[in-house]
C-alpha cells in the first residue's frame, strides 16, 4: 500500500481514533479519500502494538439521541495504516516527514503535550530522562521532523492541533519556533516554519466514553470504543484545502473564539450549573438530572432566560445549540458523573458561569435570578 495521502497523527486514543480517524473512514467509505493515517505513540502504552496487531481495524459505536431518536450504530474504520513507537522508530518517522505524500499533521497530546521539555535534546536525552532516539517532548519531536520536510522539499504543510487549548495553532507553532532557536538550528528554517506551515486552530467537540463494560465486539476487538453522534471540529481557514475539511462535522471558519465561546458558556456552564443544582439533591449522573422534573425545567429557563440571550449575537446558533446540548445530555448510553464534573468547581464557576452573570448585569441592568443564585454557590 502507497503512502499516498498520509496523516500523521500524535495520539493513538479513543478520542483521535473516534473523531479524526472515523472522519476519514467516513470519507474513505465515499468514494473520494481522505487518507490514511500513521499513528505516532509517544507514551509507554501498548496502544501502537494494539493497533498494528489488529492491522489498523477497529469498530466505533456511536449511542445516544440524534433528533429524538434514539442511536445504537457499529461503525467499521480501517483508515489508520500502521502505528510507530517514537522512541523506536524515529527513522520511519523522519521518512514520512520527508515525503511528498505527508498531507496533514494531527495531534491530540493532552493539555500537557503542549509544553517544552527542559534541557531536550535531537536526541531526547534530558535531566530526567536516559538517552533516546528523539527528543522527549511533542513540540520537539515537531520541530525536527518538520525540519526534515524542511530539508528534502520545503513543501508546505498544516498542522492541525486537537488539544482543548486556548489559541492551539498558535501556541504550538510558538512552541515549536521556541524549540527551534533553543537548538540553534538555521534562521532559514525557522522562517519556513513561519511561513510554509500552517498552524491552524481548532476547537474539538464530541463525548467519546471509551472502551464499553459489555459488547458482543469486545473479546475480538479490544481497540473498540463509544462516543456520542454529535460531533464538531471548528477548523480556522488557513486558505489551503484537505479532502478531510470537505467532512460534514468540520466547519471552516475565520476564528474559532464564538465556537470557543458558545462551547464554554453554553456546554460547559450548563455542565457546572447542574453540579450546584442537582448534586446536593443526591443526583449522580448529568443524564438523571435533566430528566428529573424539578431539574430539567429550572435548566431550560436557565440556558433560555440568562445564558444564551447574553452570548446570541457572538455565537452561532446559541438557541439551536442549548437544544442540541440538552438532548446530548439525556444520552441513554452515557453515564457522565456529576461527581467528575465537580472537580475544580470554584475554578470553572468563574470561569464558566461568572462571566455570563457579569455581562447579563451590564446588558440588561439587573441580576439573574439562577446565575446570581449559582454564582454566589459557586464562591
Amino acid at each position: 500500500m502507497s503512502e499516498t495521502g498520509c496523516i500523521l497523527q500524535f495520539g493513538g486514543g479513543n478520542f483521535l481514533r473516534a473523531f479524526v480517524d472515523l472522519f476519514l473512514q467516513e470519507l474513505n467509505d465515499s468514494g473520494e479519500p481522505g487518507g490514511e493515517v500513521t499513528v505516532v505513540q509517544s507514551t509507554t502504552s501498548r496502544r501502537a502494538e494494539q493497533i498494528n496487531a489488529q492491522k489498523g481495524r477497529y469498530h466505533v459505536i456511536l449511542r445516544g439521541i440524534r433528533e429524538g431518536e434514539k442511536v445504537d450504530e457499529v461503525h467499521p474504520v480501517s483508515s489508520i495504516r500502521r502505528a510507530l513507537v517514537a522512541a523506536h522508530e524515529w527513522d520511519d518517522l523522519r521518512a514520512i516527514a520527508a515525503s511528498d505524500s505527508l498531507e496533514l499533521i494531527v495531534s491530540n497530546t493532552t493539555e500537557a503535550g503542549l509544553e517544552l521539555e527542559e534541557g531536550d535534546s535531537m536526541t531526547g536525552s534530558s535531566p530526567r530522562t536516559s538517552p533516546r532516539t528523539c527528543p522527549v517532548s511533542f513540540p520537539a519531536k515537531l520541530a525536527l521532523l518538520l525540519h526534515e520536510r524542511y530539508v528534502a522539499s520545503g513543501l508546505r504543510i498544516s498542522v492541525l492541533p486537537c488539544e482543548l487549548v486556548d489559541g492551539n495553532g498558535a501556541r504550538l507553532r510558538e512552541l515549536v519556533l521556541e524549540q527551534a532557536r533553543l537548538w540553534g538550528m538555521e534562521d532559514a528554517y525557522v522562517n519556513w516554519l513561519s511561513s510554509e506551515v500552517v498552524w491552524l486552530t481548532t476547537l474539538v467537540d464530541r463525548i467519546v466514553s471509551g472502551r464499553p463494560a459489555a459488547h458482543p465486539l469486545l473479546e475480538q476487538d479490544p481497540l473498540l470504543t463509544v462516543a456520542e453522534p454529535y460531533a464538531f471540529w471548528a477548523i480556522e481557514d488557513g486558505g489551503e484545502h484537505h479532502r478531510l475539511y470537505d467532512h460534514p462535522a468540520i466547519q471552516r471558519v475565520p476564528d474559532v473564539t464564538p465556537f470557543a465561546l458558545r462551547k464554554v458558556r453554553i456546554l460547559n456552564g450548563a455542565h457546572t450549573a447542574l453540579v450546584a443544582k442537582a448534586l446536593p439533591m443526591g443526583i449522580e449522573t448529568v443524564r438523571e438530572a435533566v430528566a428529573h422534573p424539578d431539574v430539567r425545567p429550572w435548566l431550560e429557563r436557565l440556558l433560555e432566560e440568562e445564558i444564551v440571550p447574553v452570548v446570541t449575537d457572538r455565537v452561532a446558533d446559541a438557541e439551536g445549540f442549548a437544544a442540541t446540548i440538552l438532548e446530548r445530555f439525556e444520552n441513554p448510553f452515557l453515564d457522565h458523573r456529576l461527581s467528575d464534573i465537580a472537580l475544580h468547581h470554584e475554578t470553572k464557576v468563574a470561569h464558566r458561569l461568572r462571566p455570563t452573570y457579569q455581562e447579563y448585569v451590564q446588558r440588561f441592568g439587573e441580576a439573574p435570578t439562577l446565575l446570581a443564585e449559582l454564582v454566589r454557590s459557586g464562591g
